[in-house]
């Protein structure tokens, strides 16, 4: 039984004569075409052979028994298609006279497959602008870039769309190089049926490879995120994780926890805290800590004192990303507030200290080496009390 061999083709495919160059190589190896596919051609082990391949182009994506007849009676026997190429192979001792003599003649087989693939590249074009579009949007119309690739919402998105713009390319390249070898055709310039393929099969080697690698790996991204997400009910005690804890700030024993009337999944959504995970921050936690300090009131009389504590907790892969992580963070969560409103301060144990004061609402932002810390507190407890909890567990980040 013969051996079947899948090889990597060694260039786009409409390099007639690179393919026709490299068909007759592989031949003379013992590797004779069987079948021809988009990336990969089919070939079957077998005694090596001196053959002679040609490409025919039609509109037509499959040949007629006429037309596979009318090749055979000059010398030519059908092998395979695929889109509008057509195969056919002779023996080199057979000496079948060309395909076509007049290329002129063979330019007008290219015409209606030149139309196609100019429309082809002009769709292609307009769908890449379209998403080139919506990419940007994702990634700076808030002006958070760093935010955006730090929680990992457009890394695949991001991926998959460089990919389609290397097929858009190929598109426009494939249109411009058939009309380019329309054009010669008319001139009366050959196909050159030995043209050098080697060049040409280690660059697509490479980017196959790596196409191949690296949207597989952006695939395998959002399954990661999927399975690794966690929200659990944050116990009453201590937890040595590192975020602040509502109790800690505010330091009143008299303090009790609110609990939500929503437990879905047994989870206490008023005082959860949720893990998350991408390539830029293996370690993100976001917790949400809801108090009432009974008999206590707000000082405007409206309700009964309840404070309450939300942070966000990053341990970044790159620790040069911090800062620009703060500054979109500030920019995605002011609100009405304004840039003035956040005041950097000085502090021995932080990179980058960032404080915001209103009224009840104190908010602080914080990095150390690949560590971030955001905490946004209703309270009345000093803000200097939450700078000292973030102090003693931004370490935690750093082990």
């Amino acid at each position: 039984m013969n051996k079947t061999v899948y090889k990597l083709r060694p260039s786009d495919y409409w390099r007639i004569g690179e393919h026709e160059n490299w068909f007759a190589d592989m031949a003379a190896k013992g590797f004779h075409l069987k079948k021809m596919g988009l990336q990969f051609v089919k070939f079957v082990k077998g005694e090596p052979k001196e053959l002679r391949y040609r490409i025919d182009v039609s509109i037509e994506k499959k040949i007629t028994p006429d037309q596979i007849q009318m090749y055979a009676e000059s010398g030519w026997d059908y092998v395979t298609s695929n889109k509008y190429f057509h195969v056919f192979s002779s023996p080199v001792e057979r000496n079948a006279a060309e395909l076509h003599t007049d290329p002129a003649e063979q330019s007008y087989t290219l015409k209606e497959l030149d139309k196609k693939l100019a429309f082809n590249a002009g769709f292609v074009a307009v769908a890449m602008i379209l998403m080139i579009s919506m990419l940007f949007a994702i990634w700076f119309l808030d002006g958070t870039p760093i935010f955006v690739l730090v929680e990992g919402m457009a890394i695949q998105q991001t991926i998959l769309a460089i990919f389609l713009g290397y097929s858009a390319y190929t598109s426009l390249q494939a249109a411009i190089s058939i009309r380019a070898l329309r054009k010669n055709l008319i001139e009366g310039k050959q196909i050159d049926h030995h043209a050098p393929w080697k060049k040409h099969h280690r660059f697509n080697s490479i980017i196959a490879f790596l196409f191949t690698v690296v949207v597989g790996l952006s695939a395998i991204i959002p399954f990661v995120q999927l399975v690794k997400m966690d929200t659990k009910t944050l116990p009453e005690a201590s937890l040595d994780l590192p975020f602040v804890r509502l109790a800690d700030v505010e330091q009143n024993p008299a303090l009790v926890r609110v609990e939500s009337s929503d437990t879905n999944d047994d989870v206490d959504w008023a005082n959860s805290y949720t893990y998350y995970w991408s390539p830029f921050a293996p370690i993100h936690y976001e917790t949400d800590e809801n108090g009432v300090v009974p008999g206590k009131m707000w000082k405007d009389g409206s309700g009964e004192y309840s404070p309450s504590i939300l942070t966000r907790v990053y341990q970044l892969s790159i620790p040069s990303m911090a800062d620009h992580l703060i500054s979109d963070l500030i920019k995605r969560y002011k609100y009405e507030s304004s840039d003035e409103d956040f005041v950097k301060t000085k502090h021995p144990t932080f990179d980058l200290l960032i404080v915001h004061e209103e009224e009840a609402m104190k908010e602080v932002f914080a990095s150390k080496g690949k560590a971030v810390i955001h905490v946004r507190y209703y309270g009345y407890a000093d803000i200097n009390s939450i700078i000292e909890n973030i102090e003693n567990k931004i370490e935690l980040i750093l082990e």
